[in-house]
Order: C-alpha cells, then structure tokens, then sequence
C-alpha cells in the first residue's frame, strides 16, 4: 500500500484543488436583439428583460 513520504501542506493541496472550482458562464441569447447575455439579468445591448424594456439606452446622434 502506497504511504505519503511527509505530509502534504494546505498551500500544495489547494493549488492542486484549483482549477476544480473553475465554472465558465452561461450566456443565453436576448429575445429582442440577440445579444449574448446573462440569464435572469438586463440585456446589456437594449435594455429589455423577458420581453419589455426595463432601461432607456441613451439614443446615440
């Protein structure tokens, strides 16, 4: 049976455990413009969130 020579310490325990805990974003499309954006959050592109606009976007001249 396989034994440890010396104890393993947090500091090299964790940086093994690192990229576990590593989650890419879920992007979802908006219904208006088709923008990617974050589920259950303002589209960042036209301001609408499950169909209405919820924030003006200044109109650029």
């Amino acid at each position: 049976m396989a034994v440890p020579q010396s104890k393993t310490s947090k500091s090299r325990r964790n940086m093994r455990r690192a990229h576990d805990f590593l989650v890419a974003t879920n992007r979802s499309t908006c219904a208006n413009c088709g923008a990617a954006k974050l589920p259950h959050h303002v589209c960042p592109e036209c301001g609408h969130y499950k169909g209405r606009a919820v924030v003006r976007k200044a109109v650029e001249a």
